[in-house]
């Protein structure tokens, strides 16, 4: 934990431990290796398909649907966000018209405001 100085401190971090099972975390000046892999993968998806939030955590064998989520909403504005939909096949609010007006400009085969995963689902390399 950072004191008020902005840094680390020993005391804080110890009882902060102990209190409530916290882990240190480093500083954060952008995204982690985590996130880095997540956005790696949502780059490789090819125009016209997509990939579930759980097939992209699934294909890396690590994190969740809720983690790769989490990355996409703090640092996916550089990479192609709209390729990546919940399980139902719809893009994630609040950006579902936006995302779907993307998709369908790619080719990606979209019925109402879902995806249609049978036919645009990638699996990946």
């Amino acid at each position: 934990m950072l004191d008020s100085t902005g840094k680390a401190s020993p005391i804080l971090s110890t009882v902060a431990i102990a209190r409530f099972g916290w882990q240190e975390r480093r500083p954060v000046d952008g995204p982690s290796p985590y996130a880095l892999s997540v956005l790696a993968v949502v780059l490789q998806i090819p125009a016209g398909k997509v990939m579930t939030y759980g097939d992209v955590a699934e294909y890396l064998g690590t994190g969740s649907a809720r983690t790769v989520g989490m990355v996409l909403s703090r640092h996916g504005s550089d990479v192609p966000w709209q390729r990546v939909v919940q399980a139902s096949g719809s893009p994630a609010a609040p950006l579902v018209h936006e995302a779907l007006e993307l998709l369908r400009a790619e080719g990606c085969s979209v019925r109402g405001e879902k995806v249609v995963l049978g036919q645009a689902r990638w699996e990946g390399i």
